[in-house]
């Protein structure tokens, strides 16, 4: 075990912690919106692509700016998430099979959101460029690897911050963990639920958004690009538990690690790993490591 942890360098677990960052932001999305709605967003691997081309497109071809890019970029995706729940998840809420028929139409807008990214952009990659600011490597131990991936942990750790302190600390919050806990009875006080659950799906998919541009610049952008981080997503909202943002950054950061230096303990490491502890979190605790919103 000591000679196989030698060959872990800190570039590996640079990249380990940078991917985990970028699939923190797109697994706190998808937990946040199931433990508020209760809607289990296939979309949302599709979302986390789109940010990455609307990124992309601001910054290429409507101002020269990555940092707009990138926020523009992630406010787009959020208000096409609000245009998919209004238009199409809200109606279903009270169905009696609500969760069966949300779940066909997130799958639907998974098919329909690649077939438009290939109509407008294509099928061929996109890469895009560090931001000049960040576009230096950095040198530690004799491991090399990009102050822009040193920037995405950071940015991690700050959502990560922000949205604890808004579900705990704000009245929108407590609106928030009330709801999550029981609709009907927030309903009765005077809460505008319908409001409230778009606005929850704004920001979950703002935050799918955000990951995907921020990933631009460390991968190559195509019609793909979601269709894996969905599956990581699933893994880390199992382990972490449904709802619980702490979970969702603990098993962000796992299943991250997985993927870097996994191959150097298993050979298919990065596959089977996540897996395997994904198994054995249902097996002693189906309800996931953690449990609660905003814990």
């Amino acid at each position: 075990m000591i000679s196989t942890l030698s060959f872990v360098s800190v570039s590996d677990l640079v990249i380990g912690l940078s991917l985990g960052s970028r699939l923190f932001l797109i697994a706190v999305g998808l937990s946040l919106i199931f433990g508020v709605l209760g809607v289990l967003n296939f979309a949302h691997g599709a979302l986390y692509m789109i940010g990455a081309y609307l990124a992309l497109a601001f910054t290429t071809q409507v101002i020269d700016n990555f940092w707009i890019g990138v926020v523009a970029g992630a406010i787009g995706v959020g208000v096409i998430g609000v245009l998919i729940e209004v238009g199409t998840i809200r109606p279903l809420y009270d169905r009696v099979e609500a969760d069966l028929d949300q779940l066909i139409v997130t799958f639907g807008f998974v098919l329909v959101i690649h077939e438009v990214v290939r109509f407008v952009w294509g099928s061929q990659p996109y890469s895009t460029p560090a931001p000049d600011a960040l576009a230096f490597s950095v040198s530690v131990s004799g491991s090399t690897f990009s102050a822009y991936r040193l920037f995405v942990i950071v940015a991690a750790l700050v959502v990560m911050a922000a949205l604890w302190l808004f579900i705990r600390r704000t009245y929108f919050g407590a609106l928030v963990r009330g709801t999550s806990s029981d609709r009907e009875m927030a309903s009765m006080l005077g809460v505008d639920v319908p409001r409230l659950y778009t606005g929850v799906f704004f920001l979950g998919s703002f935050l799918a958004g955000l990951g995907g541009a921020l990933s631009a610049p460390l991968q190559s952008t195509s019609p793909a690009l979601g269709e894996q981080v969905i599956i990581d997503a699933f893994i880390i909202v199992v382990i972490g538990g449904l709802g619980s943002m702490f979970g969702a950054f603990v098993g962000a950061m796992f299943v991250g690690l997985m993927q870097a230096i996994g191959p150097s303990f298993i050979a298919a490491g990065h596959i089977a790993i996540p897996f395997l502890a994904m198994v054995l979190v249902l097996l002693v605790r189906p309800e996931g490591l953690f449990g609660g919103l905003g814990e």
